[in-house]
């Protein structure tokens, strides 16, 4: 069954689930934007007990996928046991189609403006077709290597609308790596635009915050390739004295580390929404 919604002059389609009773409480929706083409689907998991007809409100978490994933990579990755983890920690959880983009407007493609397209018509859909609690004490965003490193950049940037980001295995700075998972795709080559990508790194937001702006948590495995990177954006928010919990452990950059990292990430976000109320 089918049905059309007009969401802010957004044309968006609710596919209702169909299956065994475990997929009932996940839904695929499909987001028409000016910001991307073609339109976007995008997996949305809701907890055990939700009530579209009931006043009950839920806080919501956006989960970004990683280089050559897509809006089912948060489900798979938790062997589609993504409803259970909403269930556990009462939360609406949101997964959009990263389609390698690194969470960027591109200035090289007019059809993948991905952070216009997340902040000003995923996030407006999602809150006017779900019973979300839409402030920005209740929004968290994380993701996993690319998608790490673009829930950190959107949460920084836009910390209105998110007041708690997270990172697990993120590609937090860019630089070191020109010739890889496409970026100069979406930025341009590096050695022609040194200073868009020297400013497209989520280090290089930093100085921008100031303490308490956003509840952070950032997660890297010690034999990760981006675990020097991570250091590194540690470092700085020190520096900088910006609150934030970082946790490293043994681990590479496998979904083995992802499926445990995100245990620790929706603690940290249950305890900040616990804390608004």
């Amino acid at each position: 069954m089918k049905k059309i919604f007009n969401v802010l002059g957004l044309f968006v389609a609710l596919l209702a689930c169909c299956g065994v009773a475990s997929a009932a409480q996940e839904d695929i929706i499909t987001v028409a934007s000016p910001y991307i083409s073609p339109a976007m689907k995008v997996t949305v998991v809701k907890p055990a007990g939700y009530d579209a007809s009931g006043s009950k409100r839920y806080p919501v978490v956006y989960l970004l996928n990683g280089y050559s994933g897509n809006y089912r990579s948060w489900v798979d990755l938790c062997h589609g046991d993504l409803d259970s983890l909403a269930t556990q920690w009462n939360m609406i959880m949101v997964c959009p189609d990263g389609r390698n983009s690194w969470y960027y407007d591109s200035p090289l493609k007019p059809q993948l403006q991905m952070e216009s397209f997340i902040t000003r018509s995923l996030v407006p859909a999602i809150d006017s077709l779900y019973l979300t609690i839409p402030d920005r004490a209740h929004r968290a965003i994380t993701g996993l290597s690319m998608g790490g490193h673009g829930a950190l950049w959107l949460a920084m940037r836009h910390s209105d609308i998110w007041g708690n980001g997270g990172s697990t295995s993120g590609g937090v700075d860019i630089n070191p790596f020109p010739e890889n998972w496409e970026i100069k795709n979406i930025l341009g080559p590096r050695e022609k635009n040194v200073e868009r990508w020297e400013n497209s790194s989520v280090t290089s937001l930093v100085p921008s915050l100031t303490p308490g702006q956003l509840n952070l948590i950032i997660d890297c495995g010690y034999d990760d390739f981006f675990f020097e990177i991570n250091e590194k954006l540690h470092r700085r928010l020190l520096e900088a004295k910006i609150p934030h919990d970082y946790l490293t452990r043994p681990g590479v950059h496998n979904q083995p580390y992802w499926r445990n990292a995100i245990k620790y990430q929706l603690q940290f976000f249950n305890d900040k929404f616990n804390a608004a109320h």
